[in-house]
Order: C-alpha cells, then sequence, then structure tokens
C-alpha cells in the first residue's frame, strides 16, 4: 500500500488549519483531566476540535498519545497546549499526531517565530527528524518529511502585556494561525483581573480581533459556556473553546444535585 493510499486514521493532514484559513468558526474544548475517554465523549458530542491542556491539566504526554486516537475516532483532530515553546516539547506531541500547537507565556514575535519553526521540518524549521511515530504512520507514510505547506495550527496565546502590544507584528508571523487570549492571564497582566466586561479588557480583546483580521487569521478564546461563546463569535473570535472536561462536567452536577436538593 502506497502512502497515497492513506484515508483513513487519526490524522487531521491540515484539514483544520484549512478551514481556518478558509474564515470558519471553529468551537471546541479544553480536555484537562488526562482522560482518553473525556477527549472521546467531547468528541463524540461535536467538538471542532478538542485540546489537551499539558499545561494545566492533571496529565502527560500519555493523554496526547491516547486522546489523539480517542477524537480520531470520531474525526475530530487534537489540538495540544505545550508546557513551553522548547522544539522538544512541540516535536514530542506533533510525533504523536498532534494537529495543531498553542504555546503559552510568549512575549514576542521572536519566541512566536522560533516556536512555528520547532513545528516545521528543516529546511523551513528545526523540527527534528524521524520517521517511527504516528505523525509518520509509522514509517509507512514519509511525504510529511517533504512538504513545503505547513499542516499543523499554531496557535500563540496573547496573554501579557508584552505579547498584546507586539499583537500586530505577532499576526503577521507565517505560520502563527491563531491569535488565542488567556482572558484570566490577561486581565491580570491589565491590572484588572477576573473583571472580563471592564472597558479596559474588551479594548485589549478588540485589538486582538483586529490584528488577526487585518493578517487573514483567526482570533481565539476560552469562554465559560456556550452563551458566552456565542457572544465571543460575534465581536469576531473564530477559534473558541467552550470550557473543559472538568469544568463542564462540575458545572453540570453541581446543578443537578441543587435541583434534586432544592
Amino acid at each position: 500500500m502506497s502512502a497515497a493510499t492513506f484515508d483513513a486514521g487519526p490524522l487531521d493532514g491540515g484539514r483544520l488549519r484549512r478551514r481556518l484559513a478558509s474564515g470558519e468558526v471553529t468551537v471546541g474544548t479544553f480536555v484537562g483531566m488526562s482522560s482518553a475517554v473525556a477527549a472521546e465523549v467531547c468528541a463524540a458530542s461535536g467538538a471542532d476540535w478538542v485540546l489537551i491542556d499539558l499545561e494545566h491539566g492533571s496529565g502527560g504526554e500519555d493523554a496526547v498519545r491516547d486522546g489523539v486516537l480517542a477524537a480520531g475516532s470520531y474525526g475530530v483532530p487534537t489540538i495540544v497546549r505545550v508546557e513551553s515553546g522548547e522544539r522538544i516539547r512541540i516535536g514530542r506531541v506533533l510525533d504523536q499526531g498532534a494537529a495543531g500547537i498553542m504555546v503559552p507565556r510568549l512575549n514576542s514575535v521572536g519566541e512566536a517565530s522560533a516556536s512555528v519553526q520547532h513545528m516545521l521540518y528543516p529546511p523551513y524549521g528545526d523540527r527534528g527528524v524521524a520517521t517511527y511515530n504516528r505523525s509518520c504512520r509509522w514509517g509507512m507514510d514519509r511525504a510529511p518529511l517533504s512538504a513545503e505547506q505547513q499542516s499543523t495550527v499554531g496557535i500563540i496565546q496573547i496573554e501579557t502585556l508584552d505579547a498584546l502590544n507586539s499583537v500586530e507584528q505577532i499576526a503577521a508571523e507565517d505560520g502563527v494561525d491563531v491569535l488565542f487570549v488567556g482572558p484570566l492571564d490577561l486581565s491580570y497582566a491589565l491590572g484588572v483581573p477576573l473583571q472580563l466586561d471592564s472597558n479596559t479588557f474588551q479594548e485589549a480583546l478588540q485589538k486582538v480581533v483586529a490584528a488577526a483580521e487585518a493578517h487573514g487569521k483567526a482570533a481565539g478564546i476560552l469562554a465559560v459556556d456556550g452563551h458566552g461563546a456565542a457572544k465571543y463569535v460575534r465581536q469576531g473570535f473564530r477559534f473558541v473553546a467552550i470550557g473543559s472536561d472538568s469544568t463542564i462536567m462540575a458545572a453540570a452536577f453541581r446543578d443537578a444535585f441543587d435541583t434534586a436538593r432544592n
């Protein structure tokens, strides 16, 4: 069987990146419980993507290995938020078949550019070259090694003042597909902690959306629930996460218990 005949499996093959480039709105959720079943449930519920969180989630790279398969069984791609923008962190989760990388706590266009370079094989970047991994179908598909077009969704978080001040330059960087606001971190950085309705915070959101739109990129953000997500979509955000597996489960159980008791 030649590599060209592969058309099934958990690998996204750049489809999500193409959807974002075409202007689609996509919604997903964070998965932080280190559970492949949780990732599967989120995928089965209709998510456009699931995001496994290695920064704040409870699991490690095993969660990526199993989560990619669980979500991919429903045709849903997996994004991974890595702990940092280091080359080894990005390369290891890409080898597991992640469709995209979210990098937190960056402050400059130089840091964003370096992170994107880690997502690409030479001569376009400095990702380590190996074939015995899921991204190359265990050596049976070497096409990714010579692909000229980036397939990985590059997501840079805007959650510090330096990143916000550099958002235009970051948005202009090749390989950066999404500018993702970390709302709590950014609110603290702006001096209005947890005040997401404040003028200061809302003006920052408008700045991110404007930068993304000016450069043909998508603005992203984390919403508490579906109503909040819809509000962000109306504001121009096109890559919107709705809560996480643990927060949505906790809220649903809390409401159910309160209803039963009252």
